[in-house]
């Protein structure tokens, strides 16, 4: 089984940021086994039912504006896959869920960030899929167990999005320690993954402390409910990594597995 991953991107300037997130993702390669082909479900692609883009080789997508030119510059282009596309959209049909295939879209920056880091060859084959905000934790908690099957046929489930996500605070922060506010919603949100208490997640909004205002919008919270549902009903969450940058955004990164499966990586903190 590749155990799906919860990675925080962080803003689209981590790859050139002296940080611990990235030199964490620089070092992420060598501790798990090499995948076939990875799909990334990202926080920056919306859309009203399940989606994945379906392309011979990706574009990438600059969804940002304002940053340092030599950000533009970044490209990583992966091939896409047709064939794991196709697996995706079945395995929600078969689950019941209604989805669709984009043929033009590539990899915005939730996506090729933290690829890039990890993987800089850009050599594995990468397809994407879409949240559905409006729909919640329950719902993508379900589209995570439907595609689970993917785990153990080579596929790498790359949930990208942010475990604190305040970007009204983050002015002026960087190098600063991370409030208190957001510490208290982050190791609540913590201890509930280490002991499988998947139903006080689903309603995290409302006993988790701070939880809208470290989330005022849930996009860059909801792909962790997928990898936690690709795990399976019995997933154990293991934490690999902690850090904070600007402040207030919180770099968590997990890996879930179930309890006997064997654990290769160590948590890293800044």
């Amino acid at each position: 089984m590749l155990r799906p991953l919860f990675l925080s991107h962080g803003a689209p300037t981590l790859p050139l940021e002296d940080v611990a997130a990235r030199y964490f993702l620089e070092g992420l390669a060598p501790t798990i086994p090499r995948p076939r082909a990875i799909l990334v479900v990202s926080a920056h692609w919306e859309t009203r039912i399940p989606t994945v883009n379906a392309v011979e080789k990706n574009e990438t997508i600059h969804d940002f504006a304002g940053f340092p030119e030599a950000l533009y510059r970044l490209s990583y282009p992966a091939a896409g896959s047709a064939e794991l596309a196709e697996r995706v959209v079945d395995l929600l049909g078969d689950a019941g869920l209604s989805a669709a295939t984009d043929n033009a879209r590539g990899l915005d920056h939730g996506a090729w960030v933290p690829l890039m880091l990890i993987w800089p060859d850009a050599d594995i084959p990468v397809v994407q899929l879409s949240v559905q905000s409006q729909l919640g934790p329950g719902h993508h908690l379900e589209v995570g167990r439907a595609i689970a099957p993917l785990t153990r046929e080579g596929v790498l489930i790359i949930a990208s999005g942010s475990y604190t996500h305040d970007l009204s605070s983050w002015r002026g922060q960087q190098g600063k320690e991370e409030p208190e506010w957001v510490n208290e919603f982050a190791d609540w949100f913590d201890e509930a993954l280490r002991e499988g208490r998947t139903c006080d997640l689903l309603a995290y909004r409302r006993l988790a402390p701070n939880a809208q205002r470290n989330h005022p919008t849930e996009e860059h919270l909801l792909p962790l409910f997928v990898a936690l549902g690709a795990a399976g009903s019995e997933a154990s969450a293991e934490r690999l990594h902690t850090s904070t940058t600007y402040g207030v955004l919180r770099m968590d990164a997990y890996a879930f597995g179930q309890a006997d499966d064997k654990l290769t990586t160590k948590e890293t903190k800044s």
